[in-house]
């Protein structure tokens, strides 16, 4: 798979080559952010701090909580590293502080141990100092304590003249499950397609910023052979993950709503591009296409508009099913309402303030309260609607606090639970 880059130096997204000559300004690392993060985790490197001329920690910290990121640079402490996954941080990447010592203190499938080197030779300190360690040795050592390695090839970084395949595939037997990801050189498709052949991933960033390697061309290098007539199944869901319908892609249609961040497939009754919505109005904003394990099959995460997916005007093509998603598209039809029943609860909660905060008092102190299982569902039930009006009067949704539940669930380090 491609795991796309974005180097930072004093808040630019740049790229270097051999880890030395700044060659490129890739502009607002937020925007960089948005612009991959389609295709699932970034990497994030805080260079200012990988060389000790800075810190890039307060941007960062905005990264990951828009977008899967796994942050490495300047990270040369348990707590440090402990602080980035309480975050947001899918991962994180240790350099030069690496060791079993400190890599076993902490969840090891989210610990990337990057091993630098330069013909062979481990380098550390944002590669400026050589260690004389050889890159076997050093694999070998935290194998054990990761979950996967960074294996850069600094003589061919940024250069985007190819990279050793040979020292990859040495890397990856002595990983053993560790997955690896590759870096230095990679600059087309069928580079990404033979680092997925051997088992690794394909760290890119030059040739992402200079369009050499459109990312869905990268994306697409991964796929297993398509079905007959060049198409792979792709599900349609939507940000809750509710199934909106089953369609096709090609590589063209999944290059092109990659780039373009719309839902386009492919249509095999006209066998032509589909754009969803250019007729019907009901278009789709591309959030994240993912790979299923076998790589034969699509999934594309959407945020549609307009009446929904299906074309018989509704949300899916199968029945409706009532959920927390249907529930909060009813309470944002009130709040859209020019002029709401005047019998509609929901109406008055969202237009009184100090109603809806004495309600949702109330219906918390019921909840905590419930003896019953019948009790405890009914308040529940009061409360979560309660809630979710909440969120629209204030402009939130469902797919923020998911977000937020993900990152909570995520952190390595426990809030004591303690009446305040």
């Amino acid at each position: 798979m491609i795991v796309p880059s974005i180097d930072i130096m004093k808040g630019r997204a740049v790229q270097l080559r051999h880890g030395r000559e700044r060659v490129l300004d890739g502009g607002d690392p937020l925007e960089r952010l948005e612009q991959f993060a389609v295709v699932g985790e970034v990497a994030v490197v805080d260079l200012d701090a990988a060389l000790g001329q800075g810190s890039n920690a307060e941007l960062i910290q905005a990264m990951v909580r828009r977008g899967p990121c796994r942050v490495g640079g300047g990270i040369r402490s348990v707590d440090a590293a402990r602080a980035w996954l309480d975050a947001g941080a899918r991962k994180v990447v240790l350099g030069t502080a690496a060791s079993p010592e400190l890599c076993g203190q902490l969840p090891r499938d989210r610990v990337i141990a990057a091993v630098d080197a330069e013909h062979g030779n481990v380098v550390v300190h944002g590669w400026r100092s050589k260690t004389g360690a050889r890159v076997a040795e050093r694999i070998t050592a935290l194998a054990p304590y990761v979950g996967g390695f960074l294996f850069t090839q600094v003589e061919y970084e940024g250069a985007m003249g190819g990279f050793n395949l040979e020292a990859v595939r040495g890397v990856v037997a002595a990983a053993g499950p560790a997955r690896v990801t590759a870096a230095g050189g990679i600059t087309t498709a069928d580079d990404v397609r033979a680092l997925d052949a051997l088992g690794a991933d394909a760290q890119v960033g030059m040739a992402l910023y200079t369009n050499r390697l459109p990312l869905g061309e990268g994306l697409a290098a991964s796929l297993a052979k398509p079905l007959d007539g060049g198409v792979w199944p792709t599900v349609v869901c939507d940000e809750l993950g509710q199934t909106l319908g089953l369609v096709w892609s090609s590589r063209e249609s999944l290059i092109r709503a990659v780039g373009e961040r719309r839902g386009i497939y492919w249509s095999r009754s006209r066998k032509a591009i589909w754009v969803k919505g250019e007729t019907s109005g009901n278009t789709q904003e591309l959030l994240r296409v993912e790979l299923d394990c076998d790589r034969d099959a699509l999934r594309f995460t959407v945020r549609q508009q307009g009446t929904g997916f299906c074309h018989r005007e509704r949300p899916s093509c199968w029945p409706d099913a009532f959920d927390l998603g249907a529930l909060e598209r009813v309470i944002h039809a009130r709040a859209g309402q020019a002029t709401p029943p005047p019998e509609s609860g929901t109406a008055r909660l969202l237009a009184d303030r100090t109603l809806l905060a004495a309600k949702l008092s109330e219906e918390a102190a019921e909840l905590a309260a419930a003896e019953t299982a019948a009790e405890a569902v009914g308040e529940t039930a009061d409360l979560l609607y309660m809630g979710l009006v909440a969120l629209a009067r204030s402009g939130g949704s469902l797919t923020d606090v998911l977000a937020e539940l993900e990152r909570r669930h995520g952190a390595v380090s426990r809030r004591p639970m303690v009446a305040k």
